[in-house]
């Protein structure tokens, strides 16, 4: 039958495209703000990790200075010992749970029996065609990285980025890795900079060593200053 001939050609279709969309690289997308007040005239990018009284034996908090030193030296900062720092880095981090209420639209399939719900109908149960739609809520969490960058003699704040990021994702220390990446991506950025970093994510699900950076500066920053790509 030529109905038979058309859902067979569909159904290899959908399977051709399940195959294509498989390939398909998955990104973590960030939000990162900066205000900086950076000279860029130091020769020696030395620093140390300040913490409160209260984080001295934070184990948490030291896996997280891990993942920012990591990044800080590839703009070539040196961890040294605090006594000998020209800069001083704090963290600050956190996560938020809220729930996210989405329409679903619910099909119907317009052809009678016997072939609705056959083996070979593309559609399922369903059918091509949606008639309501039903709200369905399901947990987002937001993820958030705050690094402060002051001089150790004077203590002068000289650069202070955010970076945020959003799903459904609830593990903080997984998403710290692209947080800490995102944040320092396209260092220093200019004051009142804000961007986007969409870090590809490997087949392994770990980062990628890929970063791309797209955004745009307030009027008062020229887009030169965050040497990002800028959107209009």
């Amino acid at each position: 039958m030529k109905f038979d001939r058309w859902t067979r050609r569909a159904a290899l279709l959908l399977g051709a495209l399940t195959v294509l969309l498989s390939g398909c690289t998955t990104y973590v997308t960030t939000q990162v703000t900066a205000f900086s007040d950076w000279s860029g005239n130091d020769a020696t990018r030395t620093y140390a990790f300040t913490r409160a009284a209260d984080q001295r034996n934070n184990l948490e908090l030291t896996t997280y200075e891990r993942f920012v030193g990591n990044e800080l030296a590839t703009h070539a900062f040196r961890q040294v010992d605090a006594s000998a720092a020209r800069y001083l880095v704090g963290l600050s981090y956190g996560i938020r749970s809220d729930m996210v209420t989405v329409a679903q639209p619910v099909y119907y399939n317009p052809w009678p029996a016997p072939y609705w719900g056959r083996s070979f109908d593309p559609w399922g149960p369903w059918g091509p065609y949606p008639t309501a739609y039903v709200n369905q809520s399901y947990p987002i969490f937001t993820h958030l990285l705050g690094v402060r960058i002051t001089e150790r003699a004077s203590g002068k704040e000289v650069y202070n980025v955010t970076a945020r990021n959003s799903d459904e994702e609830s593990s903080l220390v997984r998403a710290m890795p692209y947080l800490a990446r995102s944040a320092l991506a396209d260092f220093p950025l200019g004051n009142g900079v804000v961007h986007t970093v969409k870090i590809p994510v490997d087949k392994n699900g770990g980062i990628s060593n890929e970063v791309a950076a797209t955004g745009a500066a307030p009027a008062a920053a020229p887009a030169s200053a965050s040497g990002a790509k800028v959107v209009q």
